[in-house]
């Protein structure tokens, strides 16, 4: 806004005509200062009537709060910005007009009126636009055929002062539901036309989102999106920029509340923090420099680097003082589209300190012959001749009631208006606006290039119908009017960028539903244009989650995941656990799969047991070639004979069994381990019980059947004995595999990041059944042999059985509890150890030392030593005496 004290500068010619008019108006006195009759031109009649809400004064930031009564606030400024919209309003009236091709044969008047700073004369305009003829609006239950002053009203720009207007022109010409109902029509009635209505306004500049809800304002249009789409594309831009940490301010009016709610809603679903709200005290609110101060002291506690403003330019201006004066740190402003290209704001001084202010503004193309048109206005104003024939017409509504339109507007130069921006975004929509009323009553009046068929009045109601959904174009830009009367436009990101005393608008991106964002143009406030950060904590490494901090989820700590958990998205707040065949390491953001573990062949433990193996069997062959070579040797005789290799075989057979536990866990596999390993340590204990019933009855107990004892293991009998036993196993381990048969089982839970398979035994009650059988037979050894004395000039084949017997218990006894609390991965290794220390221990304690008797000592190598026959015995042989040193 300015004064009629600011400098009156001549105005630069765009093109030839503007020259020639600009010529004019020096010679008409233009140039000297003098008064125009610029006001005069804001009327024009016609056959139909477009009404015009522009705020074209500016009063004082006293306010009227302290007002006790109606009254009148004057203007003593005059608003340029107002005014050019309203001048674009009058150049698309006269467009059309001088065209051919809408309004055929037909003229389009208008009457563009002061909406004044204060509701109240919006409210007192609009209610004037209402009137029928006469200038009264008369009480009544059916408007249907009231013909209103205007067919149509363009404006007003705010949006506070459109909310009220709509209702206006949307429910007060409605009929209500009244206790004392209006009589219906008589019998025979035709039905009136639809209750809509009588008014449409369709502003250039209202932006709230109410304004959408049809059932609250039917007839309301506007050329302008709402700031539910300008907050969405703010909440995207923040969203880009990884800014989720910021404060928010909006101006104490319907827009700046209504707009700081759709931004603070939409940021909270998208995980952007407010870290502060608050409302710019409007003008001439009490304490206004004390709450200024206090919203920028929590501005600077609240910690936020960017700060959303959706507010008028008069408190943003306010505000940017303030946090000057106040020292302030610079910070990132984004702007909402109603101050961002503000001369208000970008004209005062030091604005380059307060940091850097993006925001979004609607795309449009601009009006090339709109400074031309506003050259000839001005032109025509400073005419005498023009001025006098305006003031002899016959004064409007508006001059009667409330005096001049606008006197102010009479002191205004080109170089006012072309400081307001001839290219300000907004001026498209309030010529988009005309030209949507204008192609809607096209099509009501059915016109051609011929003409228009319908000559009759228009109801604003049959204006409205035409106006729902439909398309228009305005200077080749088409739009459209959705469901809610709002048009979807594209919005272009625009950052000042400090050229002399103004900033000038560069852009930076794009927005149509998806943002297009150009880093590479973005300049910052900040030392090596480096990219602002606004966030309440840092950002969380790879593997760390957010333990939130306080009410909000933008203020966190970074607690690393455990192993076994990874962090799935960046903003988790709960580590979540792999999957059972996965792992993962401490902080880690992603699962590894799990590798299988076994007890492999190449691990140290099975190596030494494999060499232990190899020693054992070595041994077995040994003593079994041994035993072969001196097989009718009184010593292998008494061992047995047949039975003794027999023995020593399935001894050999145990060592081997070993050999199914390395290597990956089959299921055939498993069921083999267990009868592989017993069926031949019982072929081998077997032998070891008939040798300890032998020294038994050789000993003479028990005295009652020793006899036939005797009898009864020697020979084909003894072999009856030893299968037996075997089948009596067999069976044993056929019951164990059948009631607890073993599997392959996958352990994910006992190694940190391998699978472990394993053959897992169900029950220890199988483990005692496959052991039963080779207990008894080593229990019976021990107590056939524990009691029998040894005989002098006799070799003690009871010690070395009772020996082997302790061997076995020692073994297997000692295997159950190391088994159970070894780890899973080394039980098959456990079970190897235990099967061939079992067999060596057999080995040294039974074979091994009749194999030394046979290689070191062969002179005891007779049968009255080992089978205690004299000489002429079954065994022919003389009675040899036992060497003086030999073994009993």
């Amino acid at each position: 806004c300015w004064g009629p004290a600011a400098p009156q500068v001549p105005g630069s010619s765009c093109a030839m005509p503007a020259l020639a008019l600009l010529g004019l108006a020096a010679l008409l006195g233009l140039g000297a200062g003098a008064p125009l009759c610029l006001s005069q031109q804001l009327r024009q009649p016609g056959d139909y009537v477009l009404g015009g809400l522009f705020l074209l004064g500016c009063a004082e930031e006293a306010g009227i709060g302290g007002s006790s009564r109606p009254n009148s606030t004057g203007h003593t400024r005059v608003s340029s910005l107002g005014l050019l919209w309203a001048l674009v309003a009058k150049m698309a009236v006269e467009e059309i007009n001088n065209g051919t091709s809408l309004l055929p044969g037909l003229s389009l008047g208008h009457e563009l009126w002061d909406a004044c700073v204060e509701l109240a004369g919006g409210v007192r305009s609009s209610l004037a636009f209402l009137a029928g003829a006469g200038g009264a609006c008369h009480a009544s239950c059916n408007y249907s055929q009231h013909q209103p002053w205007v067919l149509a009203v363009v404006g007003p720009h705010s949006s506070e002062l459109a909310l009220v207007t709509g209702k206006a022109f949307g429910l007060f010409l409605v009929p209500q539901v009244d206790p004392l109902p209006c009589p219906g029509p008589g019998p025979g009635a035709r039905p009136g036309p639809p209750q809509e209505p009588l008014t449409l306004q369709v502003s250039y500049g209202a932006s709230a989102d109410q304004l959408s809800r049809r059932e609250a304002f039917p007839s309301a249009f506007r050329t302008v999106p709402s700031d539910r789409a300008q907050a969405a594309a703010m909440v995207e831009l923040l969203q880009a920029l990884g800014w989720s940490w910021v404060a928010a301010v909006g101006s104490d009016d319907e827009y700046g509340r209504q707009g700081l709610h759709l931004f603070s809603s939409l940021a909270a679903s998208r995980g952007i923090c407010v870290a502060h709200k608050g409302l710019l005290p409007g003008p001439g609110a009490g304490g206004r420099a004390g709450a200024l101060q206090a919203l920028l002291g929590q501005l600077r506690h609240s910690g936020a680097e960017v700060v959303v403003v959706f507010a008028s330019p008069g408190a943003v201006s306010a505000l940017l003082r303030c946090s000057l004066h106040c020292g302030l740190p610079p910070k990132v402003w984004v702007a909402s589209e109603a101050w961002l290209a503000s001369d208000l704001v970008t004209t005062l001084p030091g604005m380059a300190q307060v940091g850097t202010v993006l925001g979004f503004l609607q795309r449009g193309p601009p009006l090339p012959a709109l400074a031309s048109y506003i050259q000839s206005r001005l032109a025509l104003a400073a005419d005498p001749a023009v001025c006098a024939a305006l003031g002899a017409e016959p004064r409007g509504l508006e001059e009667r009631e409330v005096g001049p339109r606008c006197p102010r507007c009479d002191h205004v130069t080109l170089e006012n208006l072309r400081a307001a921006g001839l290219r300000h975004p907004q001026t498209l929509a309030a010529y988009a606006a005309v030209q949507a009323v204008a192609q809607a009553l096209h099509r009501a009046l059915g016109c051609s290039a011929s003409g228009c068929t319908a000559r009759a009045p228009l109801q604003p109601w049959q204006l409205l119908q035409a106006m729902r959904n439909a398309s228009f174009e305005a200077r080749g830009l088409a739009l459209r009017f959705d469901t809610g009367g709002n048009v979807g436009v594209e919005f272009r990101l625009k950052l000042w960028v400090w050229r002399g005393q103004r900033p000038a608008l560069r852009t930076v991106g794009t927005y149509d539903g998806r943002l297009r964002l150009l880093r590479s143009r973005l300049r910052w406030h900040t030392p090596g244009n480096r990219e602002p950060e606004s966030r309440c904590s840092r950002q969380c490494q790879p593997g760390q989650i957010r333990r939130l901090k306080g009410p909000g989820f933008c203020c966190y700590d970074c607690v690393d995941c455990t192993a076994g958990s990874y962090q799935r998205h960046p903003d988790d707040t709960l580590c979540t656990p792999c999957p059972q065949d996965q792992w993962s390491p401490d902080r880690s953001p992603r699962c590894l799969p799990r590798t299988p573990r076994f007890l492999a062949w190449g691990e140290p433990a099975v190596l030494v047991l494999l060499l232990l193996l190899g020693l054992a069997l070595g041994l077995v062959l040994a003593a079994l070639g041994l035993f072969i070579q001196h097989r009718d040797s009184p010593l292998v005789r008494a061992a047995g004979g047949p039975r003794a290799c027999f023995g020593l075989g399935c001894l050999g057979l145990v060592c081997l069994s070993v050999l199914l536990f390395p290597g990956q866990p089959r299921p055939a596999r498993c069921l083999a381990q267990q009868p592989l390993l017993h069926l031949p340590l019982t072929g081998c204990l077997s032998t070891l019980f008939l040798q300890a019933a032998e020294a038994l009855v050789g000993a003479g107990q028990p005295a009652t059947w020793a006899g036939w004892l005797q009898r009864g293991l020697r020979g084909p009998r003894a072999w009856l004995a030893v299968l037996l036993a075997l089948l009596v196993e067999a069976g044993l381990c056929a019951w164990g595999l059948a009631a607890f048969p073993p599997e392959v089982v996958t352990d994910w839970q006992a190694l940190p990041t391998e699978a472990l398979l394993s053959c897992r035994r169900r029950s220890w009650a199988g483990f005692g059944l496959v052991h039963a059988a080779n207990a008894a037979l080593a229990s019976l050894c021990f107590l056939g042999t524990f009691l029998v004395q040894g005989q002098p000039g006799r070799y003690n084949r009871a010690r070395g059985l009772t020996f082997a017997a302790l061997a076995y218990f020692a073994t297997w006894v000692s295997f159950v509890p190391v088994f159970a609390n070894v780890h899973v991965a080394y039980q098959p290794a456990v079970e190897m150890g235990a099967t061939l220390l079992c067999a060596l221990g057999i080995l040294a304690t039974v074979h091994l030392p009749q194999c030394h008797l046979l290689l070191h000592q062969p002179e005891l190598n007779t049968p009255m030593y080992f089978l205690g026959e004299e000489p002429g015995d079954a065994g022919g042989g003389e009675t040899t005496r036992p060497h003086p040193g030999a073994q009993t």
